[in-house]
Formats: C-alpha cells, structure tokens, sequence
C-alpha cells in the first residue's frame, strides 16, 4: 500500500534531522536572515511558521511548544516570542522569504537565503554593510593605492 510521506528526509535520521532544523532555527533567529540549501530552506519554513503563529498566541502552553520544538533552548525561545513577533503584528502566514543565490562551487548545490520578510535591518547594521561594499569596491578599482601615494 503506498503512503503519503510527509517531508523530506534530507538523507538524516530523525534525531539528526529535527537538531538540523532547531539549529536552522536558531541562526536565523540571531542573524535574521541565513545562506542554506534550497532543500534544507524549504524543509524548515513550516517548522518556523508554526513557531511564529505559536508565539504570536501567547498562552502558556503555546511557550511550552515552542520550548519543546526547540529542544528547550529558552534563550531562542524568548527571543521568537519577544522580538520576532512583533516583526509580525499583521501577518498570520508567511514569515520567512527565500531568495535565490549563486550555486554552491564544489557541488553545485542550490544555494538560497533565507530571511525574514519584514525584518527592517538598524542603522547600524546598513551602515557596516555599505562601508563593506565600498572598501570593496576601492580595493577592486584601486582607488586605495592612489590614496596611498598622495599621502607619501
């Protein structure tokens, strides 16, 4: 008799695959947006949806769930029902956007990234990438070695 599978196995037995994901998890909570696989992207989004519509309920028991899919990281947990939710004030689906990047070189995997949807970055945030991109840019151009000549 033929079943329907439910999710993808990621070549990973359970155990691995559920700390695969609380880690997914856990470093898009911190960094707000993370560079994974397509598949491993597509695998995770349900499990943060249901986090963030938990979280956006705000029972006890709700906090207990999350605790639990989390493997009872309480520090990300606090975070999700803090921070996260109220990046989400409106929206009852749909948390989390992907955007297609370059291939991956050694194995040409799919690579994507994986951010929040209406995650406004600081100021500050903004401010180091775009001194990033402009050292780059000078570097590229050689625009720091005429720098260097003028001041000798």
């Amino acid at each position: 008799m033929v079943k329907k599978v439910f999710g993808k196995k990621l070549s990973r037995e359970r155990a691995t695959r559920e700390a695969l994901f609380v880690s997914l998890v856990e470093s898009l909570v911190i960094n707000k947006k993370i560079n994974t696989t397509r598949a491993k992207a597509k695998a995770v989004i349900g499990l943060i949806d249901r986090l963030v519509s938990l979280a956006k309920k705000g029972t006890l028991a709700s906090k207990r769930q999350i605790l639990k899919r989390l493997k009872g990281n309480k520090k990300i947990a606090t975070i999700i029902w803090t921070e996260v939710v109220n990046y989400f004030p409106e929206r009852n689906s749909g948390f989390t956007r992907i955007i297609p990047i370059s291939q991956r070189k050694g194995d040409l995997a799919k690579m994507v990234r994986l951010e929040w949807t209406e995650v406004k970055l600081k100021k500050e945030e903004l401010k180091k990438e775009d001194l990033k991109t402009k050292k780059d840019k000078k570097v590229k151009n050689g625009e720091d070695k005429k720098v260097n000549k003028k001041t000798k």
